[in-house]
């Protein structure tokens, strides 16, 4: 499947979402140090903004679709706290260790999403476009770790 069959509004957004991660690691990286230091506070926060936001998207399908009876529902629900539940507390910490933890929550939102129960209710082209942000916010949190590792 490729980006041309996704729909254009998600897709322009998705990857327009991934600017603060592109730039902010890179300047992590190239940035006279006082801007380095504020870039690796604007990836951590920005990243905690957007895995909360993961967890919201699943909120949102649980109130749309699933009746509010069903274990799917109250499973979903749960499941879509988790995220803001790993960030928020994750900001708390080093930054490096705050990497991690981001990155980690990433991966687990997107098995979730890759898992029977949580792909259901989502729309087919979805799960395409969410397999290259994630990848993308990988390998930006990767070069921040990186970089945070003293390199």
């Amino acid at each position: 499947m490729s980006l041309s069959s996704f729909p254009r509004l998600p897709v322009v957004l998705g990857l327009a979402g991934l600017l603060p991660f592109i730039v902010s690691s890179a300047a992590a990286w190239l940035a006279p140090m006082v801007w380095q230091v504020i870039a690796i506070k604007a990836f951590v926060y920005y990243s905690a903004v957007i895995l909360s936001f993961l967890g919201g998207v699943q909120w949102g399908v649980a109130m749309t679709g699933d009746s509010p009876e069903a274990s799917s529902y109250r499973t979903r629900m749960l499941l879509a706290m988790v995220p803001s539940l790993i960030a928020w507390p994750a900001l708390l910490l080093h930054p490096a260790d705050t990497a991690w933890v981001l990155a980690a929550g990433f991966v687990l939102v997107r098995l979730h999403e890759l898992s029977r129960e949580g792909r259901s209710m989502l729309p087919s082209w979805y799960q395409g476009m969410r397999t290259l942000l994630t990848l993308v916010v990988l390998v930006c949190h990767g070069v921040l770790i990186w970089r945070l590792s003293g390199h």
